[in-house]
């Protein structure tokens, strides 16, 4: 199955980002991307890719570890910035970034011990996905109006282990669709 280890911002901070993001999609070349749907919103904190099923349950006992170690923190949805020259919009995150990087690394490693295929480490960004174009473009108008926004702020108090479903039906726009199959509270908490 297709995995990440996720962070899932509460339903009233989506909904905030979502005012945002509805106005962007009204602006001048915005029917030519891929806009993410709100159930689809999270901060990867590790891709995963295609995971054996039989190396699931050692994955979610050293994800549980990861989050048992690592206390709740404060976030918030701010600005955004872009992947590969346009082909990725995303919004941005500020509060305990220190925090939110040592349990990203603390995800990667889980997998590397339950003997998940990791590839090449990549330097942590955090960024929840709000639209993907297939081709570079000019999104500078998307990311002046990303700028000036901030969401609440609110504690993570939990790491999921989501699985992605990648659309089967071949009808445009089509999105994929997410489930938690784990959550672990932070800090041993709950």
């Amino acid at each position: 199955m297709r995995l990440f280890a996720a962070l899932l911002p509460p339903d009233e901070v989506c909904r905030e980002l979502g005012a945002v993001v509805d106005e962007l999609r009204r602006q001048p070349g915005a029917d030519g991307m891929r806009w993410t749907g709100r159930p689809g919103w999270h901060f990867t904190l590790a891709f995963y890719g295609e995971v054996d099923d039989g190396l699931v349950p050692a994955l979610s006992e050293r994800l549980e570890r990861a989050a048992r170690r690592t206390e709740p923190f404060s976030l918030a949805v701010r600005g955004g910035g872009q992947f590969g020259h346009g082909k990725a919009l995303w919004a941005g995150a500020e509060g305990d970034l220190a925090t939110l990087r040592l349990l990203a690394e603390r995800a990667e490693a889980a997998a590397r011990k339950a003997g998940v295929p990791m590839g090449e480490h990549r330097r942590y960004k955090a960024h929840l996905t709000v639209a993907r174009n297939r081709a570079a473009g000019d999104v500078r108008p998307f990311l002046d109006a990303l700028a000036g926004f901030t969401g609440r702020t609110w504690t993570v108090d939990e790491l999921a282990l989501v699985r992605s479903n990648l659309p089967t039906s071949g009808v445009p726009g089509e999105q994929p669709r997410y489930e938690a199959v784990g959550r672990w509270p932070l800090g041993g908490a709950g």
